[in-house]
């Protein structure tokens, strides 16, 4: 277990409908080499202390590829986004900070829990690091402390569920990234697959030859 930093579980929010994505769960989905679940569950095992899937469906599925996992429903129905992701883990983790990562990342940067709990450090009044790659804010990738919760609920009790508002109101940091040639830094619908999967599949045969 990492001691750099404070006691830290992770949360992959795939709490969404997938909509663009004909409802498929990205999660389950073999972008790279992969499942995704297991991709990101074995990037950050070893620094966590738990790891947790925030999800409304195939849970069991979950649990037979990765059996150590725990599994939470948004504590309101309906779909309402990962800012709701996000507070409903207050209510089950035990940490006083949670790494979230989206379930349709594509990068995972080296050392990125580290480095935003080092943002973090750097800030006292900040309560959220969020992660840009290749200069785009991806902001449901991010550190969160336990002391947000009363802004997320405010926000959410006022159906404002903008990550990047809400964050404003955290003080949020932010660690950049550069990631040469990534077409996208995660999937939202069945074309961009289609394209990362084929300009993935490219690059491996230039590889080849």
């Amino acid at each position: 277990m990492n001691i750099e930093f404070p006691a830290t579980d992770l949360v992959i929010l795939a709490g969404g409908q997938a909509r663009r994505m004909n409802g498929m769960n990205k999660l389950l989905q073999q972008f790279d080499d992969q499942v995704q679940l297991s991709k990101i569950c074995q990037n950050f095992k070893t620094e966590v202390q738990n790891i947790w899937v925030n999800s409304h469906r195939d849970n069991s599925i979950y649990k037979h590829i990765e059996p150590d996992i725990q599994c939470y429903a948004d504590d309101q129905s309906g779909f309402l986004g990962p800012l709701m992701g996000m507070k409903s883990a207050w209510s089950h983790v035990q940490s006083d900070y949670v790494l979230f990562v989206p379930c349709d990342v594509t990068y995972i940067p080296s050392q990125v829990l580290a480095k935003l709990h080092r943002a973090l450090q750097k800030n006292a009044q900040a309560q959220v690091a969020y992660v840009m790659i290749n200069g785009d804010a991806l902001y449901p990738f991010c550190l969160l402390k336990r002391v947000s919760l009363p802004i997320l609920e405010q926000q959410i009790a006022a159906d404002r569920l903008s990550l990047r508002a809400c964050f404003k109101l955290l003080h949020a940091q932010n660690v950049s990234f550069q990631k040469q040639s990534l077409f996208c830094h995660s999937i939202n619908s069945l074309d961009e697959l289609q394209q990362y999967q084929q300009i993935k599949a490219f690059k491996q045969l230039l590889i080849s030859n």
